[in-house]
């Protein structure tokens, strides 16, 4: 996902991409109804991730905690470190979800 010019990339950018992952699935709908939010490349490629993500885990984690007695919701804090590589200005690649959403074309 590193095919963008890196100087393009706002601290604006940044922020809200970081946020998208602590605060997915929510924020990512909300960016996707911004305009000017939503066409921005690392924002787009950031949020589309985070989209996808946080509808998976609003799935799984519950499954996953009743299981483990609550350790499954360790796996949040995944979410948080990759909060911070966005914050950071690098893309993520998350296994699976970054060829389905680029694929999809929604990155």
């Amino acid at each position: 996902m590193s095919d963008y010019n890196p100087s393009e990339i706002t601290s604006n950018d940044k922020l809200l991409a970081a946020l998208a992952y602590v605060f997915a699935p929510i924020l990512p709908i909300i960016l996707l109804l911004m305009e000017d939010k939503k066409n921005r490349p690392f924002i787009k490629a950031h949020n589309a991730q985070a989209l996808a993500i946080g509808v998976i885990m609003i799935i799984l984690v519950p499954i996953i905690a009743a299981i483990t007695f609550g350790c499954g919701s360790i796996i949040w804090f995944i979410m948080l470190f990759w909060a911070y590589k966005a914050y950071q200005g690098e893309y993520v690649t998350i296994p699976v979800i970054t060829d389905f959403v680029k694929k999809q074309g929604w990155a």
